[in-house]
């Protein structure tokens, strides 16, 4: 039997994150929802909801999607698949099914959500969010031969891969550093089509000028590093 988990990375998601973990379908066997040093009632919320909480008190996405691997690490049985999806209610949970079906029927290392814009609401992504994932795309398919046309949050990934790719960046930089080294290690991909709505809240990071900054800094930062390589 196939065992799924989901890490949750969440700061201040506490209006949204119940919504998340209530729509993820069933044949998830853990929800890991990462509160990473949230001021407001997302662990409380989390943990109603019936999730698995996990604090990490260093602010960073990438410091808490280790933490959530460091925690499955521990477990005496390991899953298969782990998917990663934001805790602010921008995705649609109960998509899982088909991110995770290329894995499951086609033998696929890794599914990224992609975020087309014929299935996104109006306004759900900034424009700097755009830009930024158009540039890296590009630069990704002029570096690498890569077909990436998104960098969205929203993906899952063979377990025994994740492990081979040793990530390491804590903030900004782990979707794409996720991407480039699957690249870089030969690893079997697709993106899916995914919905994509406004998100609950306000963006920590395309949401105000200093995270967009430091995001774009992150991923230029990656796609050079391994352009060099």
């Amino acid at each position: 039997m196939t065992d799924i988990k989901v890490i949750i990375p969440a700061y201040n998601e506490a209006n949204s994150i119940a919504k998340v973990i209530e729509e993820i379908p069933a044949i998830v066997s853990e929800i890991i929802v990462v509160n990473n040093n949230s001021s407001d009632d997302t662990a409380i919320n989390a943990t109603r909801a019936g999730a698995t909480v996990l604090n990490e008190t260093r602010k960073g996405y990438g410091y808490a999607c280790l933490r959530g691997m460091d925690y499955i690490a521990k477990k005496s049985r390991k899953p298969n698949i782990i998917v990663f999806i934001d805790g602010d209610y921008s995705d649609y949970p109960e998509e899982l099914n088909k991110i995770v079906k290329p894995i499951l029927e086609e033998n696929v290392d890794m599914v990224i959500g992609a975020r087309t814009k014929a299935l996104r609401e109006d306004g759900s992504m900034t424009p700097q969010q755009i830009f930024g994932n158009k540039l890296a795309t590009f630069l990704m398919k002029l570096f690498f031969g890569s077909t990436f046309t998104d960098l969205g949050p929203f993906r899952a990934i063979k377990y025994e891969k994740l492990l081979e790719l040793e990530m390491e960046d804590k903030t900004y930089g782990w979707t794409i550093e996720m991407q480039l080294k699957v690249l870089k290690n030969k690893m079997s991909y697709v993106e899916i089509p995914v919905h994509y709505k406004k998100r609950i809240g306000v963006s920590k990071v395309s949401g105000t000028v200093k995270g967009s900054i430091f995001a774009g800094v992150k991923i230029l930062g990656w796609i050079f590093k391994y352009s060099l390589k």
